[in-house]
């Protein structure tokens, strides 16, 4: 385990080093404190450069706390999910470009121990980020709009998680297969383009990592069955499973077109 610890260690200072440790979850907490604010000063802001006719009411709906929540998720869904991508594609297959993994090759560690350092650093920055974008959310949901449950709020960021880890080892074993600019383009074809598919056309199955986003919304309401809430659990960790087998499977295939 030494050798998996120093490169948890490299992986951690190399992301300190290139500010990903700070930028993104300042990113993240940006979106979480604006929505609840946009949301609850929008009929004034409207008002004041809508340049709306005199006399025109508009009746605005009445946000309660939980559909800040879910409102935000969505802004994570797209743009959120951009962030994990740009920020990361290059993670392995740019070290294959550029050289550096030369460094590591020459040495005598494991491809397992090479993907899984940069799996368990990386989810935990994009965790820690989308978790304290949601709690600055939750500080001024509190204050603006109505208190929300802690459980619901738990249930709610555990199973959206599970749906970033997902997304997460998508990116890494893409980068692990790929040049960057493949990994870019089949991420977002696999995280945003998949989410649109299943958005328009979803109706007609209920068990796929693409609907987790849906089922995380439904901790704030009383849903009936779990089953397929439940299926598309199992189904996510399975896939999270081959997605990381292949990625150090692809780690050590590609190691021999490494530049020196």
């Amino acid at each position: 385990m030494s050798s998996f610890n120093v490169l948890l260690r490299k992986e951690w200072r190399e992301n300190v080093r290139n500010f990903k440790l700070y930028w993104i979850p300042i990113v993240f907490v940006i979106f979480g404190v604006l929505e609840p604010i946009t949301n609850h000063f929008l009929p004034e802001i409207m008002k004041s450069v809508g340049n709306l006719p005199e006399g025109t009411n508009f009746a605005w709906p009445e946000f309660r706390g939980e559909d800040i929540f879910v409102s935000l998720m969505s802004q994570y869904q797209t743009i959120g999910i951009l962030v994990i991508i740009l920020a990361f594609m290059g993670s392995i297959s740019g070290e294959r470009k550029s050289g550096t993994a030369t460094l590591l090759y020459v040495r005598p560690m494991s491809f397992g121990q090479y993907f899984l350092s940069k799996w368990v650093v990386v989810n935990a920055i994009v965790l820690a980020s989308v978790w304290l974008g949601f709690f600055a959310a939750w500080y001024y949901i509190q204050i603006l709009f109505n208190s929300v449950s802690a459980g619901e709020v738990f249930t709610f960021l555990g199973t959206y998680s599970l749906w970033l880890v997902f997304a997460v080892t998508v990116v890494l074993a893409f980068s692990a297969w790929t040049s960057t600019g493949g990994v870019a383009g089949l991420s977002i074809l696999v995280l945003l383009v998949f989410q649109i598919i299943d958005g328009v056309v979803g109706a007609y199955w209920t068990v796929t990592p693409w609907k987790l986003s849906t089922y995380a919304s439904y901790a704030f309401s009383a849903s009936g069955d779990q089953s397929a809430y439940w299926m598309s659990v199992g189904l996510t960790v399975a896939l999270i499973i081959l997605l990381i087998l292949f990625g150090m499977y692809m780690s050590k295939k590609n190691a021999a077109k490494t530049l020196v």
